[in-house]
């Protein structure tokens, strides 16, 4: 519990330093209730962490009885530990005032810093609660919701303000969500491979053999000849494609042979169990 508390703390940091040296300095808009926070600010000069504060209050209070306690006191804790880190990077300075270069680099840092917090299986309330009470009442699904609601508040800053903001606005969340998804899942350097083949055994065996990885075996009809075969099915790094596409091509050049990125894998040759 430890772990995932002092990870949500880093991440609210990071989030928060994003928002005040780079995303508030050059007039960047926000989604969510952050976002809204943002525009209440440059509206009326209003304290962010005390905005993202009280907007998340009447969301906490409505969501009490129908999302899970877990997920409740784990945004309450988040919204809590980043109201508190933006109100304490508040002073920081501006690290740039480019623009484009400030909507990505706050991007980046706020992926990181979300990413972070998700993976310490925290949360940051606000509009996910809104979500989820929505698509009780509705036929969108949370995703479609949170879209929305992104939308609205980028259309909202477009209005008020310039339609520049929201264009900025875009990058900046686009970016942000790439790298949350990064952190997430991890830098992929491996790939699944899958051959069908007829000559199964040759093939796991030189991938045993030459490169050491494991090698699972399935049975498979094939649809229009109804003829038997096994498919071959092993995870590698991406160094060692160049390797098994020679072992295919010497031991079956009619192989059916396919390649796909792997998120994360977590085994045997891979990452461990630790930290997930």
């Amino acid at each position: 519990m430890i772990k995932y508390f002092l990870g949500i703390v880093l991440g609210s940091t990071i989030v928060s330093i994003s928002i005040n040296t780079l995303i508030i300095p050059n007039d960047i808009a926000d989604g969510g209730i952050t976002g809204i926070a943002i525009i209440l600010h440059y509206l009326f000069n209003w304290p962010v962490s005390w905005a993202v504060l009280l907007l998340n209050l009447p969301l906490f209070f409505l969501g009490m009885r129908i999302v899970g306690r877990n997920f409740l006191v784990l945004s309450i804790l988040g919204v809590g530990v980043l109201s508190a880190t933006l109100s304490l990077t508040t002073h920081l300075p501006a690290l740039t005032h480019d623009t484009l270069l400030a909507a990505i680099s706050g991007g980046v840092l706020t992926g990181i810093g979300m990413g972070i917090i998700f993976r310490s299986r925290g949360s940051l309330g606000g509009t996910d609660i809104l979500a989820v009470l929505l698509t009780r009442k509705t036929s969108f699904s949370v995703g479609q919701i949170l879209l929305g609601i992104d939308a609205v508040i980028f259309l909202c800053a477009a209005i008020l303000f310039e339609p520049e903001m929201a264009m900025y606005a875009m990058i900046y969340m686009f970016i942000a969500t790439r790298v949350v998804d990064l952190v997430q899942e991890g830098l992929s350097l491996s790939k699944s491979v899958l051959v069908v083949t007829s000559q199964p055994y040759k093939i796991a065996e030189d991938i045993m053999a030459k490169l050491e990885r494991g090698v699972t075996l399935f049975q498979a009809i094939g649809a229009f000849s109804g003829e038997e075969k096994q498919v071959v099915y092993c995870v590698i790094n991406r160094s060692e494609l160049s390797q098994i596409k020679q072992i295919v091509r010497e031991q079956d050049p009619r192989a059916f042979l396919a390649v796909s990125e792997v998120p994360e894998v977590v085994g045997e040759g891979f990452s461990s169990w630790k930290g997930h």
